[in-house]
Parts: C-alpha cells; structure tokens; sequence
C-alpha cells in the first residue's frame, strides 16, 4: 500500500469522506470579443452586459474586448456549468454579430494601439483598474494581455479541516492550520501543475499577427504561412510568449508559509526598477502611464500558475486580507480555453481537478528550496514547447526523470483521490474523468492541442481560420438555446442594477485618486511593518 493510500484509509477512517460533498469551486472564463470576421471588436462593452465594474457574473479583463464570465461558489460540478452556460446564452444574444474567441491565443491582432484598454468609469476604483491595465500594455505589450484562460477556484469546506486537524492532534486555531496546508497543496500543485499542461493544453500554435515585431522560436506550420507553432507544443499561453516576463524572472516568490509569501510580493511591489521607472508614473498632461514604478504593480501582475486567495473588502489590497485572514481557497490559473468546447471547459476536466487538488493537499510536500523553483521553470518550459515529445525528461531533485514516468506516477494518486471522491459524492464521475485522462496519456486519445494541431492540418485551416470557425459553431450552438423568458428578465435586471450601482458609486466619490491610490500603497507597508513585528517578536 503507497502512503498515500494508507493516509486516504486513515481519513475514511476518521470520517471525512462525507465531507469532501462540501467542496466549492467557482470558474472564471475568459473570451474575446471578436467580428465576425475574426479581428478583435473595437466597440466598447456592452450596455446589456452591464457595468464591468459592479457586474457580479459578467465583466472585462485588460481589453474592453475581453470578457470575463464568473460563476458564484457551488458545490456542484453541474449547478456550476449550468450557470457559466446560461451567462454564455445571454451574453451571445447581447453582443449582435460579433462572436466569442473560443481560443487561448488571440484572434488577428492589428497595432499596439488598436487594442482597447478595458475602461471602469471615474470611481477611484474604477480608475485604478484601468490604470493598472495601461500599466501592463507599456510594461509588457497590450497583445500579450489579450490572451485568455479559465481560472478555476477550489476550498474545502470547515468541516473537513476541522476532522483532519483532529486526525493530525495539530492544536494551532484552524484558519492558521488551513493556511498552512493549502500552502503545501500549493507548494505541490506547482511541483505537478505540468501535467495539467499536458492533458488541458490546448495552444499549440499562434496567429502570426499575435509574434509580429516580437522574438519567439516558432516554425511556421507546414503549409499554413499565417500559423506558427512548436512541433509538441502543449500551451504556449504559459510560455515565455504568455503570461511571463524577463523582469519577473528575478523574482523567486517563497510557498513555504503565509508570511514568506506576503514578504516577497510586498518587496516586489515597493523595489523600482529602472525600466519602469522609464516608462515613468505619468505623463506630460498629468495622467496616469502606471500604478506605480516597481516591479510589480500591484500582487495580481506575478503570473503565476496558482495563487492563494482570500475575498477582499472594497479598497483592500488582496495581500491585506490574506494577512488578516489566511487563505480561503486556491485559484489555479493554468487552464486554457478548449477551442473544441462551447464553454471553454468540459465537466470531466473539473473532476479531474478536484481530484488533481485533492492529491496535491494529501501527498507529502515538503519545503521548496531555490534549486527546486529553478527545476520547476525549466519544467515548465519543457512541457510547453515539448510537452507531446515522446521522449522529454523533466528534472525532479536534481535528477532527469522521463514525463511519462512521473505522469504515471502523479495519475495512479490522483486515481486514488478520485475514487475517494466518488464514496463521497455517489456514482462514478471522478473515476471516469480521470480514465479519459488515462486514455490520453496512453496515447488512445488526443490531447487538445494535439486535435488542434491536426483540425488544421486536415483542414487546411490556418490558427485564425479554425479557431473561427469554431466560434462560430459555438455560437449556433448557444443560439439554438436561448435563456428562458425568466432568467432574460432577470440578467437584464442584473444589468441594470449594475450599471444603477456604479452610478451611485460614482456619484459618492469625495476622494482624490492620488490620495486614494497613497492609502491603497500604504497598505503594502503596513503589511512589511507587521511582519517585522512578528519577526522581532517571535526572535
């Protein structure tokens, strides 16, 4: 019996199975905003949608073309689907012609500057919003930020901490207990997240419109000269194409505790880096180029492939409230978009990660060290670009290990996970999520990016031609099932109050920005001070 298996025996023992029917998760999907003929829309967004600024399910992410869809905590896989479907039904009523990108990479790009820069009104928050994303376009390029993901959070209910810190005699009040330990679900979820790379990736190749003017290390797919690609690429969204940057390189932020974590990104936020300091806080009118010169604006620009996350007050940094809180859930962000389903995402891939997150909390994680962060870089370098290599090595402890190997490895205790799952919830869902995934990493079926990859070969279709195409399969699809007459009144109601709610908001504002924005940064200070209290007082 693995340790794993004999510590799952021990926790049914203990009585929390039943517990696991408490989990919640939540999606956040991404799509752009597309014409009908595939380029990115230059409207603003729409009045039907709502405000992006107060919407509860519906709102923008760095362009005014990328829509953002988010689902309330559920504790059903299927309640959870059931609503990202109906906001889908109702946004693709209420955006006339133009369709949803189904694609992580983006559609045909034209200029820097003919991509919108989402806009939140004049409430102080609101601004910083816009601000921070005109931040990101002069730090990293505005195409860079029109890529698109699913964003997945995942917590365990009280019920099961409380069991299982009972189990563990560990005596230490429970939200400092659950810290730690979705610490350590974090610590291996970044030592394994590759493999979700593998089975969910789903971005082989790009637009060339998306690379023009800018270094990358594509070839141009055989025979489609407006399509570049990596032969075994799996998602080059988390590549150095993606969601990275040589400025955040340097930065090695710790997953060891709470305070470490709060400790680097705070220091990140406050350190000035020449290059921004470049690009300068404001221009020759007085407005706002950036937050501010650091490395990091503000926490959310580290991208990472998961995050610990605690729901924020109003005008609260994000960092604040994980000091004052602890940690209430994890959000893993290294999903991308499936062009082949209409929400982006299927129901097996959710089994699939909670069962995937289950094994990452219950296995052994020990305490990351600075050699480890490097090998996990390298990793996840190897699997974006040569992820469906047959031969590719990964490094673990210094040491080559072969992917499949590890993949074997990783799949039979997410295996046990899943079937502990299903003694919880009834039936056989997690079990059969991850079979399919079984039959991918036997090769019996295609990964995403390989089916993409193969789409276009068949086809003859270049990235933006296929991808189009399934944006619009997708919006037959959602139009042959329209809302019902109740739930159209009530999203347009919700519309409605959203766009009343930043009215009254904006309406309200006494506050100058530059003294908000000084009370917002002084909390990052406030955050250092406590820890070096903390630090003298426990010395």
């Amino acid at each position: 019996m693995s340790p794993l298996q004999t510590h799952l025996r021990a926790l049914t023992t203990a009585g929390l199975t039943p517990t696991l029917a408490g989990i919640r998760r939540g999606i956040e999907k991404e799509s752009l905003r597309v014409t009908a003929a595939g380029k990115l829309a230059q409207t603003p967004h729409p009045q039907a949608l709502g405000s992006a600024l107060t919407h509860p399910q519906i709102t923008t992410d760095f362009s005014e073309a990328l829509l953002e869809f988010i689902t309330a905590p559920s504790t059903s896989i299927d309640g959870l689907l059931t609503e990202l479907d109906e906001i889908h039904r109702y946004s693709h009523r209420h955006i006339g012609e133009e369709l949803l990108w189904p694609g992580s990479m983006p559609c045909l790009l034209g200029d820097e500057e003919d991509i919108p820069v989402a806009h939140y009104g004049t409430t102080n928050s609101g601004q910083m919003k816009t601000v921070y994303r005109l931040g990101l376009g002069h730090r990293y390029g505005r195409a860079m930020q029109t890529i698109a993901g699913v964003h997945y959070n995942f917590s365990l209910p009280d019920e099961f901490w409380q069991l299982l810190q009972q189990q563990e005699a560990d005596q230490r009040p429970l939200q400092d207990y659950k810290t730690d330990k979705y610490f350590a679900l974090i610590r291996n979820f970044r030592r394994t997240f590759w493999l979700l790379l593998y089975l969910f990736g789903a971005a082989p190749a790009v637009c060339s419109s998306f690379v023009q003017n800018r270094h990358h290390q594509l070839a141009p797919l055989p025979g489609l000269e407006h399509t570049l690609y990596s032969p075994y690429a799996t998602s080059l969204r988390m590549g150095d194409l993606g969601y990275q940057s040589e400025a955040q390189q340097s930065l090695v932020v710790c997953y060891n505790n709470l305070d470490r974590y709060l400790q680097t990104l705070c220091g990140a936020i406050r350190q000035p880096l020449p290059d921004y300091q470049r690009i300068g806080l404001k221009d020759d009118q007085g407005q706002y180029r950036q937050l501010n010169t650091g490395l990091l604006q503000i926490e959310n620009e580290f991208y990472s492939t998961v995050r610990p996350k605690r729901t924020a007050e109003s005008g609260q940094t994000a960092l604040q409230a994980l000091q004052i809180g602890g940690v209430e859930y994890v959000e893993v962000r290294c999903v991308d978009l499936n062009p082949f389903e209409p929400l982006g995402v299927s129901r097996h891939q959710l089994h699939y990660l909670d069962a995937f997150l289950l094994y990452c909390l219950l296995e052994d994680s020990p305490i990351a060290t600075l050699s480890e962060y490097r090998e996990l870089q390298e990793n996840q370098k190897r699997v974006v670009y040569d992820g469906r290599d047959p031969a590719l090595t990964l490094l673990r402890a210094e040491r080559s290990i072969p992917m499949q190997e590890w993949a074997a490895q990783i799949q039979a205790g997410v295996a046990e996970c899943a079937a502990w799952l299903d003694q919880s919830c009834g039936g056989d869902a997690y079990r059969q999520a991850v079979a399919v995934q079984q039959q991918v990493l036997d090769g019996d079926l295609p990964t995403p990016a390989a089916q993409l990859i193969a789409r276009m070969q068949d086809n003859n279709e270049d990235y933006h031609q296929a991808i189009l195409a399934l944006a619009q399969q997708h919006q037959q699809t959602f139009a042959a099932r329209p809302v019902d007459s109740a739930n159209e009144a009530q999203f347009a109601e919700r519309a409605r109050q959203s766009l009343r709610d930043q009215a009254t908001m904006e309406a309200a504002e006494t506050e100058g920005f530059d003294a908000y924005l000084a009370a917002y940064y002084a909390q990052y200070g406030d955050c250092i001070n406590v820890l070096a209290a903390a630090a003298t007082s426990a010395g």
